[in-house]
């Protein structure tokens, strides 16, 4: 890979088209040397690790706006391409790199990869600069007055001002995407935070949040008779709602209140344990939208598979993480999803980690007579050994996974023209849940994402859709996208179909779902080598939080588990060390880069502290 963090990864929009034609290709990268064979002893032997990454599938991309003019256009401000060193076939794909336009792929002009970039952790000014102001939302009234300073500062990147919503949406070309493709910070796994999750709570104490912003997601939607509609969470958003009638406000209030201590009433559920949620609700004499509400908007269960004690315990982590930093239970980090990775990279590599990138890993060795993995052979023949291995799921070859059955993820991502429900206010995050048409079926999470989030160019907005596969991802997901958005093209389009978002661009794709999967699975693994998953189908990141826990624990038991790190100035340097001046501190997140005005500022953005406002 030219990147890292695996399918944690995000990329601009040059990035991610490359990424698209590198999956669809699937070439082999496989190498016919093997003079690193010759380190390995007699007593010795060798675990060969796969080298094609076989988690992405069924990769389809599609463009809708207008695309004659694109071919000669350029990314505004990339950098000149790197070389890729040492990997194999890298004069082909460096010349490939240094095309100006590269061939088309599926209709879709190539741009310049910043894959390149991505590896060297190279980012645009804008998004190394910005992601070291910390501001605290200390309430809901001071978070909007920030974004509304936001929107006055932040004048490149944040959208204009409310009253031009009312009008039509601006015409937007696929050239301008592509020149705007640096603007554009795409994941490949779209999650949000909890505000009270186990990855919020590990972030302020590692300290690793100083690394990152969050913005709030603004507003939690439902998708009911064919039509979009916020759904109201908190106190105030009930009682000021006009979707919903005085005795149903009154409903909705006791439910959620008996939600918040369920425990200390359990004669009032324990008779319908054995049912599911949705008959439960049945039972709490609520009105059918507000049963709607309950189950797919706040609890985001399943209609026929979740229990009354699993959809209680979702309603109670939801209505728990609510005000604690806006107005909803959710985060999203600036830059998108893939800072995450990046800042815990940081702190490690603050205090010693090294990080080798573009160099891959022929095998792991192991001893025959202790059956332990003593070493690793990278691609320039280089032996390393170490005492624990931690590898990464898609890495091992075939025959180690050949007891593993593994789930699947259906992905889309899609850049639009407008909001699924237009507001005042252009610049909202939104999560909406969209029930499936036949029962038994997966819900669709989409994720909706303004400009302000840094997550794609001014006067669009970029949609995830995610749920566990059936089929492909664009069987999957394309009649949902079909109901929310408007894929004809602009002469195409037909009247009824004018208040609908139009899709620019999308792309379909599956993902390997390998959480859960039991490390007894796997074939003739040694002991002291550790498998983690990528990411799971699910909204938040408990699994991986408590995955790297787990691990982490089995290698070094007497530890704590990412203890808070000293800061510089606490740290007592003995006389015959290094002054601290001189220590390498200096470079550390701690001395922040100079910013302009416009790039630091961070109004509407909500950085994760230990002061925050939880009471």
């Amino acid at each position: 890979r030219n990147y890292y963090g695996g399918n944690w990864a995000s990329f601009s929009f040059s990035g991610l088209l490359s990424w698209i034609k590198e999956n669809q290709e699937k070439t082999d990268t496989s190498d016919d040397c093997e003079d690193w064979r010759k380190l390995i002893l007699e007593n010795e032997e060798v675990i060969s690790l796969s080298k094609k990454d076989k988690t992405i599938q069924h990769v389809e991309d599609f463009c809708f706006g207008d695309q004659d003019s694109a071919e000669d256009v350029e990314e505004a401000g990339a950098l000149p391409k790197l070389p890729i060193f040492g990997a194999s076939g890298a004069e082909g794909v460096a010349q490939e790199l240094e095309k100006e336009c590269p061939p088309m792929e599926s209709a879709l002009p190539e741009a310049e990869s910043q894959e390149p970039e991505k590896a060297t952790g190279t980012k645009p000014a804008s998004a190394m600069e910005g992601n070291d102001t910390e501001i605290t939302s200390k309430n809901e009234s001071c978070h909007s007055t920030a974004l509304g300073e936001s929107a006055l500062e932040l004048g490149k990147t944040e959208a204009a001002p409310s009253e031009i919503s009312a009008q039509e949406p601006k015409k937007i070309t696929y050239s301008q995407i592509v020149r705007e493709g640096r603007r554009f910070n795409i994941d490949l796994v779209s999650k949000l935070l909890y505000s009270r999750g186990l990855l919020i709570d590990l972030l302020i104490k590692s300290n690793v949040s100083r690394y990152a912003e969050f913005k709030n997601a603004t507003r939690i939607l439902a998708f009911r008779e064919g039509k979009v509609e916020q759904v109201p969470c908190s106190r105030a958003d009930v009682f000021n709602s006009r979707q919903l009638a005085m005795v149903e406000k009154r409903m909705l209030m006791k439910f959620l209140t008996f939600c918040l201590d369920y425990e200390q009433h359990p004669d009032e559920y324990q008779d319908y344990e054995n049912s599911t949620f949705a008959q439960f609700l049945r039972t709490r004499k609520l009105t059918p939208s507000l049963q709607h509400f309950i189950l797919h908007s706040i609890a985001m269960v399943s209609e026929t598979d979740c229990s009354t004690l699993e959809g209680l315990q979702a309603t109670k982590k939801f209505l728990q993480c609510l005000g604690r930093y806006g107005n909803t239970p959710f985060l999203f980090p600036l830059y998108g999803q893939g800072e995450i990775p990046q800042c815990f990279c940081r702190m490690c590599a603050v205090f010693g980690g090294i990080y080798c990138l573009r160099h891959s890993v022929q095998c792991l060795v192991v001893d025959k007579e202790s059956g332990r993995c003593k070493a690793i052979v990278d691609h320039f023949g280089q032996r390393i050994s170490a005492n624990y291995f931690i590898v990464e799921d898609s890495y091992l070859s075939e025959n180690i996974c050949t007891n593993v059955c593994y789930r699947q993820i259906s992905r889309a991502v899609l850049i639009t023209d407008q909001s699924v429900l237009n507001t005042d206010s252009e610049q909202q995050v939104s999560i909406l849940t969209v029930p499936p048409v036949d029962l038994g079926k997966p819900a669709v999470c989409v994720i909706e994402l303004c400009s302000s989030t840094m997550t794609c160019m001014k006067d669009t907005y970029l949609v995830h859709l995610t749920c566990p596969s059936a089929k492909t991802a664009r069987e999957d997901l394309e009649p949902v996208v079909q109901k929310l958005f408007n894929l004809n093209t602009e002469k195409e389009t037909e009247n009824e179909e004018l208040e609908k978002p139009r899709v620019l661009w999308a792309v379909y794709f599956n993902m390997r779902d390998s959480s859960g999967v039991d490390k007894n699975l796997y074939d003739g693994l040694p002991s002291n080598v550790y498998v983690c998953s990528g990411p799971d189908s699910a909204l938040g990141n408990d699994c991986a939080v408590k995955q790297a826990e787990t691990i982490f624990q089995e290698m070094f038991p007497t530890e704590e588990f990412c203890p808070p790190p000293p800061n510089p100035e606490d740290i007592i340097y003995d006389e015959d060390e290094i002054a601290p001046e001189e220590s390498g501190f200096s470079n550390s997140p701690e001395t922040k880069p100079e910013s302009s005005t416009e790039e630091s500022s961070s109004g509407g953005s909500t950085a994760v502290k230990k002061e925050d406002n939880e009471e």
